[in-house]
């Protein structure tokens, strides 16, 4: 996956580092797990074989899914889009015009498609049913994870009303400033523009990236470019994937954050966020046990850390005095990435309660769902044919959304103990890295109450988004 990243041939084949491990990746070695006495170290365990036992089984529908994937392109006024190429077409060179082109040619690629992604989904269900023994792919993600997704289910439907009439109102403003159109004219890849902040992109630093870079080793005393374990590659080679990642392959020693720069603002949130990842990482105690690193089974703590750091690079300080944007300009482009958060969120948000309705009645071929929630909950059209495309597995939205709430608590929890202006405050930082020295040793509601942070609740991010996006609006 590292090479496909970074647009390199890998070094051997995919099965290759299965080879002589048939025995291994076994359901006796998975049952014979179930004789460790500590809890959290046979669930990681069980798991960590369970992980490799499907991606095994499930080669072949990969590889075959990846070949079609690879070479899938749209044609918009005579130019070739691959489909791994969308998000940064949609950002940054096209038009209303020519995103609609590009609905319609995405429509059939998905109509040609889908029964790929279906194959490999409809083998690992029925793996995790007739092979592990799971009820259905909510119970496995629920004993893998440990999370309440009933609870989830309910907190988040809940939040959905309790911004709905702000959200259109406010999102319709924009929709009809940027474009001159209703927000219902807009589909899914107006909305990627839109988001990506483009508009603002002019009053965007050039050397922004550097710049971060520059903040952190001065008053996070962390030195990107001279950190033992972390490996960052902000090149702009167009092999390399459009989507940013981290690839935690060892906790501490060997993290990589890739990202391949399109310019403004997207830089910078998209490496602040992935730095967020790989920091944490580095900075986990290496003494803990491999459960609490390694094998952790949930990631929601590092989601944490990596919305905390992005939301510190759109911050109205980090604009004023490290950006050097003047306060008007700044008030205003921290308005929109805060209404732009808003949208992201309720789009995970979205998505999650659609893929856990799916999940529990067991049928995943349908669209219509996908399209009926997300379509209703962002204000933008999206297209039945492309959910498959747009399921990612273990319900990550959720960690998301999760991750998204808890930051604001840590915010909270930061402005109140050190001020607004936190992010330039030692001891605020020295707290952040004891906090990352836990690495995965606590879930998100043991990590509030050990580190005396606060309850988790939805209120800090609720007042935010009325603090910003309301006092706007009125």
């Amino acid at each position: 996956m590292l090479y496909s990243w970074l647009g390199i041939s890998p070094l051997f084949k995919l099965g290759f580092i299965y080879e002589g491990y048939d025995k291994v990746l076994s359901l006796k070695t998975i049952e014979s797990v179930s004789l460790i006495e500590n809890k959290k170290k046979r669930i990681c365990i069980k798991h960590g074989l369970i992980d490799h036992f499907l991606q095994y089984r499930l080669m072949p529908y990969e590889a075959e899914m990846r070949i079609w994937m690879q070479g899938a392109a749209a044609y918009v006024d005579g130019k070739k889009i691959y489909m791994r190429e969308i998000i940064p077409y949609c950002q940054k060179s096209s038009n209303h015009r020519q995103r609609l082109i590009l609905q319609k040619e995405v429509s059939a690629l998905c109509k040609f498609l889908k029964p790929f992604l279906f194959n490999y989904w409809d083998m690992l269900l029925r793996l995790l049913k007739e092979r592990l023994g799971y009820k259905d792919y909510l119970e496995y993600c629920t004993q893998k994870k440990g999370i309440d997704y009933s609870f989830f289910y309910k907190l988040v439907q809940k939040i959905l009303d309790l911004t709905d009439e702000f959200y259109y109102d406010l999102m319709q403003d924009w929709a009809k400033r940027r474009y001159g159109l209703m927000l219902e004219d807009l589909t899914r890849f107006d909305a990627i523009n839109l988001l990506s902040l483009k508009e603002f992109d002019p009053i965007s630093p050039s050397d922004g990236i550097k710049r971060f870079i520059d903040f952190l080793k001065d008053f996070w005393k962390i030195d990107i470019n001279n950190m033992s374990g972390l490996y960052l590659d902000i090149s702009k080679n167009e092999k390399k994937s459009a989507q940013a990642m981290s690839f935690i392959i060892q906790i501490p020693e060997e993290i990589y954050v890739v990202i391949r720069p399109i310019g403004g603002w997207t830089d910078l949130e998209t490496i602040a966020h992935e730095l967020g990842h790989g920091i944490s990482a580095v900075y986990t105690d290496p003494d803990l046990p491999l459960e609490d690193r390694d094998l952790a089974t949930n990631y929601i703590i590092s989601e944490i850390f990596a919305f905390l750091m992005q939301n510190v690079v759109i911050s109205r300080l980090f604009l004023i005095e490290i950006l050097k944007i003047k306060r008007e300009l700044a008030e205003t482009i921290y308005y929109h990435k805060v209404l732009k958060d808003l949208s992201v969120f309720r789009r995970y948000a979205a998505k999650f309660i659609t893929e856990y309705e799916m999940f529990s009645k067991g049928d995943i071929s349908n669209g219509n769902l996908y399209s009926e929630y997300l379509s209703r909950y962002t204000g933008f059209y999206y297209q039945p044919e492309s959910h498959l495309f747009d399921l990612v597995p273990e319900l990550y939205c959720l960690d998301y959304v999760i991750g998204w709430i808890a930051e604001a608590i840590l915010e909270k929890y930061l402005k109140e103990r050190y001020g607004e202006g936190w992010m330039f405050n030692r001891d605020a930082v020295e707290e952040i890295k004891g906090w990352w020295k836990q690495g995965n040793k606590h879930d998100v509601f043991q990590f509030l109450e050990k580190n005396e942070i606060g309850e988790f609740s939805i209120d800090p991010i609720m007042a935010r988004w009325e603090r910003i996006l309301c006092r706007k609006k009125g």
